[in-house]
């Protein structure tokens, strides 16, 4: 089993990549094949809204480092989305990433009733770490983000979601969430 994480933190090891890391760990411990990427280092553009991927190509057009990225999900049984919430949504460097998987879908996916690229059965966990500790607050992230990316053909998606961990309380992870990535490793590989 592949399984690719995508970092959209800006800090290098904060509180999301840490669960996603913990996640992969386990895996990797059951014998998944594991990737990060921390976006944050990575050089890229967003989608130019070229159409280029619908009109005369199957892939993005854009040559930078998300070229590889774009490639890696494409090829993996599970994508793990880990990113803190930024001014309600996802960080910019994630959101980035997502703009330019447009070029996943088929020309024709506002009508086609498969309208991606990918194949089938994919899974996804998503992993969100927010300051505040009201999870009431941006708690439409996920389910925004979730239905949208079922357009791609995901067999299904977790939700991981610490709230109250900010960058004042990095490396303070709560043990219940290091717990729910092991269990859900363990579930992916079962």
């Amino acid at each position: 089993m592949k399984i690719v994480s995508l970092l959209g933190s800006p800090r290098c090891g904060g509180n999301s990549s840490t669960i996603a890391n913990h996640l992969l760990e386990t895996a990797a411990g059951l014998g998944a094949e594991t990737r990060a990427f921390e976006l944050n280092r990575l050089n890229y553009r967003g989608c130019q809204g070229c159409y280029a991927c619908k009109k005369t190509l199957d892939h993005c057009i854009l040559q930078d480092d998300l070229t590889e990225v774009l490639a890696a999900v494409r090829e993996a049984d599970v994508v793990v989305l880990a990113s803190p919430v930024y001014y309600g949504d996802l960080s910019g460097q994630l959101k980035c990433f997502i703009d330019r998987t447009f070029s996943y879908l088929v020309p024709d996916y506002v009508t086609n009733p498969n309208p991606s690229r990918l194949p089938p059965g994919k899974k996804l966990v998503f992993i969100l770490t927010q300051g505040n500790p009201d999870p009431k607050l941006f708690e439409d992230v996920y389910p925004r983000y979730d239905k949208f990316l079922k357009w791609y053909g995901f067999a299904g998606s977790h939700l991981i979601r610490a709230c109250g961990i900010g960058p004042a309380t990095i490396d303070k992870v709560p043990e219940r969430s290091l717990e729910e990535a092991e269990e859900t490793a363990r579930a992916l590989l079962k």
